[in-house]
């Protein structure tokens, strides 16, 4: 049975989504062993309350990063989580914090990576006026929305679209990567090689 860790700071409408497809059984053989917000009122504290699950709040307000990040670690290594996945976590991740889980952080970007990386990534791409936009689930590096890449979505920006319409319809689908995204990477049947993920391979030839 795989550990899922799930961090984040608002409504986390991916842990929803990624809860729902453990419960489901889409996600087999996983748990949601911790669920760890740095703000107090973030909806997505109290959804996992109600849901039952392990919900744990350490605020980050006023600490040093490096003592807040290792409050944090601590205690998903306490509760043995083998794969963390961020679900609107707006902290930058320290390269320490990164190491202590290699190529076992998840994090998805309502954008096609490397475009529009960092905040506010659809109106970046409605202001930029693409036609195709979407999301990606990537590994977490030292570096922003940088890691290998695991699973985009692409998703057509209408002519009718404004911001709004287009970030609802690209969170359709980040629902659905992540899903996809945690599925690959806990089976283990891939490599990495330079920055290419590369699936169906043996996990006795995994490359990381």
């Amino acid at each position: 049975m795989h550990s899922l860790g799930i961090l984040l700071s608002g409504r986390g409408s991916n842990f929803v989504a990624i809860a729902d497809s453990v419960d489901a059984g889409r996600i087999p053989d996983a748990r949601i062993a911790v669920v760890i917000s740095n703000k107090a009122d973030a909806p997505g504290i109290a959804i996992a309350q109600e849901r039952g699950l392990n919900a744990l709040v350490i605020p980050s307000k006023g600490k040093p990063r490096e003592e807040h990040d290792r409050e944090v670690v601590a205690a998903l290594k306490q509760n043995k989580v083998d794969l963390l996945c961020l679900a609107g976590y707006m902290r930058l991740l320290s390269p320490w914090f990164v190491q202590q889980f290699p190529h076992r952080i998840l994090n998805i970007h309502p954008s096609l990576l490397p475009a529009f990386p960092g905040l506010e990534a659809q109106e970046q791409a409605f202001a930029y006026g693409v036609k195709v936009s979407g999301c990606t689930v990537h590994f977490v590096d030292e570096e922003l929305d940088h890691g290998a890449i695991i699973v985009q979505k692409a998703v057509p920006v209408l002519d009718t679209d404004d911001e709004h319409t287009l970030a609802a319809r690209i969170l359709e689908q980040e629902h659905l990567a992540y899903t996809e995204a945690i599925k690959i990477v806990l089976e283990g049947k891939f490599t990495v090689v330079g920055r290419r993920l590369v699936t169906n391979v043996t996990s006795a030839h995994r490359g990381i």
